[in-house]
């Protein structure tokens, strides 16, 4: 493994050549296969799963007050089968005149949440989030080695906010409740990414596809790592690029281990337990295939990832034609 050959062409000019290790949250979701899926939701039975969605990452040494990184067998079954139960109720709805989507283009509001006016407090330039932009559409395009998906990325509007007490940004606050429900705007097919600096060493956290929308479904992410910023290790941007993984209803590569359904995806390698750093040749599961240490849903350092596979990239698209598609 290693580097990827064409990985410097990726990182705009002036963008350091930093590392990015990643630990996410509470509510992953993943796609079992088809038959499993559909088994486990009852006839009728239209319940979303509960509200454990959203993913933190930690950088490596920070300490979350609370660790959601792990997903029990139970929460998986769950949202394997709303996402069943989500994909019965829009093939009712739909008529012949109306198909899934082939290709998405997401329009991106991005809020930079600031302290104050200061690049301290939050106040991240302009040039930093169209270069994170940047970073999405080639690693959603495949341009860096992996799969094409069906997902490109637009920004739409940075809304600048000044507010003292949203910042840092506290994972699962009654503040964080507050901002996103001033704040989200579009519908459930927009991406609303909230920037800023986060308590607890987070680099950032994701909610999950649901039925319904929910003021709180978006990303957040640590401004200085975005490309160019000043989180050492952590500033090529892949925060950003892991977070949307999950958005658009991707697993952790190591979810579940070495057995079961894992990440529920058939073509990223079993594997025992997060990758950090870049171990080159790592094979922590008995199954084919070493530790898929350069997906962008492991927690390897930035500058050892960059695909995701086909199988991940079909994921996305049915999750989005079932949850978000208009």
């Amino acid at each position: 493994m290693g580097l990827r050959p064409n990985l410097l062409t990726r990182r705009t000019a002036g963008v350091a050549t930093s590392t990015l290790a990643l630990l996410l949250s509470t509510a992953a979701v993943g796609v079992v296969p088809a038959a499993s899926a559909f088994s486990a939701a009852p006839a009728g039975v239209c319940a979303e799963p509960a509200d454990a969605h959203a993913d933190a990452r930690v950088a490596k040494g920070g300490h979350a007050k609370l660790d959601p990184n792990h997903l029990t067998a139970k929460q998986v079954r769950d949202r394997e089968a709303d996402l069943a139960a989500a994909q019965r109720e829009r093939a009712n709805f739909r008529t012949g005149a109306v198909t899934p989507l082939a290709t998405v283009t997401i329009p991106v509001v991005v809020h930079v949440i600031q302290e104050n006016s200061t690049r301290a407090g939050g106040n991240i330039p302009d040039s930093l989030i169209t270069q994170q932009i940047s970073v999405l559409n080639q690693a959603y395009a495949g341009s860096t080695g992996g799969a094409a998906t069906a997902f490109s990325f637009q920004l739409s509007k940075i809304n600048r906010v000044t507010n003292p007490s949203w910042y840092p940004i506290v994972q699962g606050s009654s503040a964080e409740r507050s901002m996103k429900t001033s704040l989200r705007t579009g519908g459930k097919n927009t991406l609303n990414m909230y920037l800023g600096e986060l308590s607890d060493g987070l680099l950032g956290w994701a909610t999950f596809p649901k039925r319904t929308l929910d003021k709180m479904d978006g990303v957040v992410v640590l401004g200085e790592s975005l490309p160019g910023g000043t989180a050492t290790n952590y500033n090529q941007g892949d925060t950003g690029t892991h977070e949307i993984g999950h958005w658009l209803n991707l697993y952790h590569t190591f979810q579940g281990g070495c057995s079961g359904s894992g990440d529920s995806v058939s073509d990223t390698p079993a594997e025992a337990s997060p990758a950090y750093e870049c171990p080159t040749g790592r094979d922590t599961c008995s199954t084919t295939g070493k530790d898929p240490i350069t997906n962008f849903m492991d927690y390897t350092y930035d500058s050892c990832m960059y695909q995701f596979t086909a199988g991940q990239a079909s994921r996305m698209l049915t999750a989005w034609n079932a949850y978000r598609a208009a």
